[in-house]
């Protein structure tokens, strides 16, 4: 029996064309500084428009900065 013939790859081996694409995305997008969160935008993202007023949002920005 030849072992080295029916040698299975490890489930977690990259083929070339998977490790080009990787190579590619880490290119456009590995480089990106990590930003400090933005509360008030998080809020605006995570609740439905027209949710809270521009007033509310206001003074929740407030409240949360102290």
């Amino acid at each position: 029996m030849n072992m080295i013939s029916e040698r299975v790859s490890h489930p977690l081996a990259i083929n070339g064309e998977s490790l080009q694409v990787l190579a590619q995305w880490l290119k456009s997008n590995g480089t990106r500084q990590i930003r400090e969160p933005d509360p008030r935008r998080m809020m605006i993202e995570r609740y439905p428009a027209g949710l809270f007023s521009e007033a509310e949002l206001e003074a929740l920005w407030d409240l949360m900065e102290g």
